[in-house]
């Protein structure tokens, strides 16, 4: 029971890196010092000082970036492949009790898979706020981002399974939303066949 609490908390934290890189880090580091969080094997530097200052320093830059007008997009191309990579290591820092190549399979399949989903689900949010608004709507977006960053990590922490359902009803939202976006471009380029 406790590998699969840990490869649900896992997940939670990947989909938070989704959001926002170095989120999840920090309130994992902040954990781990308190005592809350038992980090794998390996990773027990997430749970030091300075690396809870570096996370705390890197995720106060990368919240402030995406407030700035064109630079959110630009990020978001730097974004997608770091998250993935992210939230293998995030879920990999936690899976516990579990062989290394399990552990890193799982890691990759379901941290970094889960991680690309979200923030796929963001970029294009992000894009279609900018279309709309010219980019001044795409604030309300990066604030909601960062908060859904927190939340996810929190719940992943404090009660994985709440966390594993939110992630579930994110999953559900951006996949609904690709399909929405895809139709609507259909639409969009052979009108008629939709008539």
């Amino acid at each position: 029971m406790e590998s699969t609490l840990s490869i649900v908390l896992g997940i939670g934290l990947s989909a938070a890196c989704g959001f926002r890189i170095f989120v999840p880090f920090l309130i994992a580091g902040i954990a781990s010092m308190l005592g809350y969080l038992p980090l794998a094997e390996g990773f027990e530097w997430i749970g030091t000082p300075s690396a809870v200052v570096l996370f705390g320093s890197a995720t106060l830059l990368e919240v402030a970036a995406y407030y700035v007008p064109w630079i959110d997009n630009a990020l978001d191309s730097i974004a997608t492949p770091a998250s993935v990579i992210a939230g293998t290591i995030a879920a990999a820092s936690v899976i516990t009790d579990l062989p290394p190549l399990l552990r890193w399979t799982l890691a990759l399949i379901g941290g970094g898979g889960v991680a690309g989903a979200v923030q796929g689900a963001t970029a294009m949010l992000r894009m279609g706020s900018t279309l709309v608004t010219g980019g001044m709507g795409n604030a309300l977006v990066a604030t909601g981002e960062w908060i859904a960053a927190v939340v996810t990590s929190l719940l992943a922490i404090l009660l994985p399974l709440a966390g594993l359902v939110l992630v579930v009803v994110i999953l559900i939202f951006s996949w609904r939303s690709r399909l929405s976006h895809r139709e609507r471009r259909e639409k969009s380029v052979n009108p008629q066949s939709h008539s």
